[in-house]
């Protein structure tokens, strides 16, 4: 899906240079960097999500040490 960005100068000049200097194009970094940057924005939002959730009584905490001793990983 093509889509169109402007960046900041500084930003678009290290783009080129370090797409000029990998051999790489802009477009693989500038994916790579939304792949990378959607999966933190996902793990924010669930994270925000599953703490509403536990304040409002809809989901129970669970201790370290029993989260471990659950999955066999105590010492």
């Amino acid at each position: 899906m093509p889509i169109s960005i402007r960046l900041p100068s500084d930003v678009e000049a290290r783009l080129n240079e370090l797409a000029a200097r990998t051999g790489r194009s802009k477009t693989f970094y500038a994916t790579e960097a939304i792949i990378d940057h959607l999966d933190d924005l996902e793990d924010v939002y669930l994270a925000e999500q599953r703490l509403v959730d536990l304040r409002a009584g809809k989901s129970d905490a669970v201790s370290l040490d029993d989260l471990m001793a659950r999955y066999g990983l105590d010492g």
